[in-house]
């Protein structure tokens, strides 16, 4: 080797931080500098309100167990309001964290409380049902792997939160060995042991509970060993995420920009170097000299990306393998409807979960029509129609300005910024009853959402100058909620299509015809679908003719009808324009493709297109009149007869 091949470098022989910072950690401590919390201890925040802000304010200023060797806890915490669906959401949220396959056998959760091992999920809502919010907490130790058991640790912090909180707390938990870190889901009524509402101060909840927790697992398992230190730095080099190592190394930059791996710790200072050799792979980090390096200015942002992207994956392959699904790694697509390309996909959905079990956002795992598995998030409340084992469609829910807003905004524009029924049909004497109230829905969910729009005494609605734009702004914010727009495709099983004498998915939509994938896979069985159909219609003499559709149809109509006539003992008539329509609405029933409402009077009964609202008006007396492909409704009160 050359005697110019090897360069020696002695490097600063100093702390990783300038003298500057020792000079400013001087002065503050001396009182010179005024520090941040001193202007917070001045305004008024509303951290404190509530029960345990003194506690809460002792344990996050506390550092008696801070440092490497310390147990590592997090604990995130919701409040939810139990006003209007919260609820309805409640209930869900309970049903969820009891499913299968969270246990360590991988049997189905069991909820527990203080003094019980089986507590009861029905009677917990059922104290809960004059709640003004619900506390909602999830506690994860790094280590939680090694308790066998997590409910004794649970049952000692919810003690020690009650001596903090000075009241008794009416509790229930689950336990969750589902994921790579066992943790605790807990539940907490809103209201103290004197029936009043229950406030936790914000300190308490952001810091005062997490501290108990880290007391509690270090009197467990005790300090971390320098070999469990050692072992958990090591794994953070190779991580394709944000680490600790990384806000060590920001916090370390110097003036120019640049750092350095040197560290008066010989491990601290390997660490530092495998970890910028691996930014630098990445492509997030450059070696300008002497072993300086410059960080990329997005790196913290670019890496927790990463991070989310790599547990989504991992989610797509236990969902995969769990579901046994034809799909190689290769082949796992993760749905970005945000993408200014991003197009509809169609297929069968395999899963349905929550990817923030806190929040309540969920996500759909998609066996597509083109071979691959799509991970798909959608957000909060997602559709009914996201069920697992239906066959949908998934776009992106559309953002842009609409025209029924615009027209809001122009019958205002002449009405003294006023909206009315009456305005729109003067404004549009062709409007149908149901385009109109469509527009009212609008301002009415504008109005829950946002106060986009004021509803006068009168029923007229005073509408914005800006009303476009605050329309807008409502979608990009319902957008965020909801990200997608599920619409389902098949209202029969596939194996059921290829003979079934009537209208199906396969015959309607030209995506089938695209279908394809490794064998087992949901667009290999969509594609032998095809082909089975195809030779059904060439068998029935249907393959060649231009309206095979309408004859699909047609049958399917004749064969629904006399099923119902016989049912309800009276002969079918079909709905006509302009004739009225009078009878009881029966229920619902499915025409091919389409969803048809039964209405039934004394001598027959007839189908007209069903709406949501027809289902509040099962067994009364409905009336409307058929205009075009559509029906506009008057809902009357129900007669009742005297009782024998």
């Amino acid at each position: 080797m050359a005697d110019d091949d090897f360069e020696l470098w002695l490097g600063r022989i100093a702390k990783d931080r300038p003298f500057r910072h020792q000079v400013r950690k001087a002065l503050n401590q001396a009182g010179g500098a005024k520090r941040s919390s001193d202007k917070r201890a001045r305004r008024f925040d509303g951290s404190r309100i509530g029960r345990g802000s003194a506690s809460g304010r002792i344990l996050g200023s506390s550092n008696r167990h801070s440092g490497p060797r310390s147990r590592r806890v997090v604990v995130k915490a919701r409040i939810v309001r139990l006003a209007g669906s919260g609820a309805k959401a409640a209930v869900a949220h309970l049903r969820y964290l009891q499913r299968d396959g969270t246990k360590r056998d991988g049997e189905r959760g069991t909820l527990y409380s203080a003094d019980l091992d089986k507590a009861n999920g029905k009677s917990f809502l059922e104290r809960a049902t004059e709640d003004r919010h619900q506390f909602r907490f999830i506690v994860a130790a790094e280590d939680g792997a090694e308790y066998q058991d997590l409910k004794p640790m649970i049952r000692r912090l919810m003690e020690q939160a009650e001596k903090d909180l000075g009241t008794q707390l009416d509790w229930v938990a689950v336990d969750h060995f589902n994921t790579g870190h066992p943790h605790s889901h807990i539940l907490v009524r809103g209201k103290d042991d004197l029936g009043k509402d229950l406030i936790i101060a914000r300190e308490y909840i952001t810091k005062g509970l997490r501290q108990r927790a880290v007391d509690l697992v270090n009197l467990d398992l005790g300090p971390r060993t320098d070999l469990q230190i050692m072992r958990a730095n090591l794994r953070e080099v190779g991580h394709e995420r944000f680490t600790g190592i990384d806000r060590r190394l920001l916090r370390a930059i110097d003036a120019d920009g640049l750092v350095s791996p040197h560290h008066a710790d010989s491990i601290e200072q390997s660490l530092r170097a495998g970890r910028l050799a691996t930014l630098g792979r990445m492509g997030l980090a450059v070696e300008e000299r002497n072993g300086r390096w410059r960080l990329s200015d997005e790196i913290e942002p670019t890496l927790r990306a990463m991070g989310k992207r790599g547990d989504i994956i991992a989610t797509l392959d236990r969902e995969v393998r769990a579901r046994e699904l034809a799909v190689v790694p290769a082949d796992y697509a993760i749905y970005d409807p945000a993408r200014a390309d991003a197009q509809p996909i169609v297929g069968r959905i395999a899963a349905r979960g929550l990817s923030d079990e806190q929040v309540g956002r969920e996500y759909l795992i998609v066996d597509g029509i083109d071979g691959r598995a799509h991970y798909v998030e959608i957000g909060l409340g997602g559709d009914e129609q996201g069920r697992e084992g239906a066959i949908v469609r998934i776009a992106p829910t559309p953002v842009a300005i609409r025209d029924i807003d615009r027209t809001v905004a122009e019958i205002a524009a002449v009405n003294g910024g006023k909206y009315s029924e009456d305005a729109h049909f003067r404004h549009d004497p062709t409007a149908s009853d149901r385009f109109v109230q469509t527009h009212v829905r609008r301002l009415e969910a504008m109005r829950r959402a946002t106060g986009g729009a004021e509803r006068e005494p009168d029923g007229t609605w005073k509408i914005a100058a800006d009303h476009v734009e605050r329309a807008l702004d409502y979608d990009r914010r319902r957008a965020a909620r909801q990200p997608v727009r599920i619409d389902p495709l098949a209202a029969i099983a596939l194996e059921q299509m290829p003979a079934h004498d009537g209208i199906t998915w396969l015959d309607e939509d030209p995506n089938p015809a695209n279908a394809h994938g490794p064998a087992g896979g949901f667009g290999a069985k969509v594609a032998d679908a095809m082909r089975r159909r195809q030779q059904w219609l060439v068998e029935q003499g249907l393959a060649d003719k231009p309206d095979r559709l309408d004859v699909l149809r047609r049958r399917e109509l004749h064969r629904v009808t006399g099923q119902l006539s016989r049912e309800f003992g009276v002969d079918f008539v079909a709905a006509e324009p302009g004739v009225p329509i009078e009878g009881t609405y029966r229920r619902s029933v499915q025409v091919g493709m389409a969803r048809m409402a039964v209405i039934e009077s004394s001598h027959e009964f007839t189908l007209v297109p069903w709406r949501p609202v027809l289902e509040r008006q099962i067994g009364r007396q409905v009336s409307g009149m058929m205009r075009g492909r559509e029906v506009s409704w008057t809902f009357g009160r129900q007669r009742s007869g005297p009782e024998i």
